[in-house]
């Protein structure tokens, strides 16, 4: 599997997207901070961008390359591999690379202009939407053998995340507002990867007081030693589950 992780990790690496999302994260990062001394309002722009374009090029990137490497994959499967190891490969090599590029685009010019402190939780909400976005990516690919239907897959969880959920979530505190909302607010959040992400951010920089009683509520939560535990473990479980069920469909399709 080393030796799989390896060239896997080489061959993405080696792809000019790979490079243009590194120098593109390491552009506005820049620009960022060029244009505005102040570090979190520096964070909070690139809170943004994170928080749409990290999930967008993960779960791209990962479909194109799955249905790209497929051949080499075949060869794979006539070898004397079992699937797990295959796989698993193929993850971490594509993960590892684009967290890769995430951590030189935003962390090395934060360091130049001696934020790097400021931008330790954003680049730590980066990776984990990184290696989750992977997941769903595979998950995609596994669910059909067409690429044009794995994109469109990958694109629809892309937008729910992103953009849909928060439309329901909204109108779910709208028609129930007569209601105590904190507790469901808390659990709907935590089944969206990118609002938990956006929520430990905001309560990182300490402007909750921004978000109302909510927002106060949600402080005291996270900002105990259980709600940072409980946190962590949901980012990690929404990177364990889409990858062992796209794990799963790996070992039983018939390629």
């Amino acid at each position: 599997m080393t030796r799989m992780l390896k060239y896997v990790l080489q061959d993405v690496l080696r792809a000019r997207f790979v490079l243009f999302y590194m120098v593109f994260m390491m552009a506005v990062t820049t620009i960022l901070f060029q244009l505005d001394s102040d570090p979190a309002k520096v964070v909070m722009s690139l809170l943004n961008v994170v928080l749409l374009v990290v999930p967008l090029v993960s779960i791209v990137f990962t479909t194109i390359h799955y249905f790209n490497s497929y051949e080499f994959i075949l060869l794979l499967m006539a070898q004397p591999i079992n699937r797990k190891s295959v796989f698993l490969s193929q993850y971490a090599g594509v993960a590892s690379s684009l967290c890769l590029s995430l951590l030189i685009g935003i962390g090395l010019p934060a360091l130049a202009f001696g934020a790097a402190t400021q931008v330790l939780p954003l680049i730590n909400v980066g990776l984990f939407l990184t290696c989750i976005f992977v997941s769903l990516g595979f998950l995609a690919s596994s669910l059909t053998r067409d690429k044009a239907k794995a994109i469109g897959i990958a694109l629809l969880f892309w937008f729910y995340f992103t953009l849909i959920y928060d439309g329901i979530l909204l109108w779910v505190i709208y028609a129930f507002n007569d209601y105590p909302l904190e507790t469901p607010t808390l659990i709907l959040t935590s089944l969206n990867p990118v609002d938990l992400a956006r929520i430990m951010m905001l309560l990182s920089m300490d402007i909750s007081a921004l978000m109302g009683y909510t927002g106060a509520f949600f402080k005291d939560f996270f900002g105990s030693g259980f709600g940072i535990l409980f946190s962590f473990a949901m980012m990690g479980l929404w990177v364990m589950w889409p990858l062992l069920l796209a794990l799963r469909r790996f070992k039983k399709n018939d390629l």
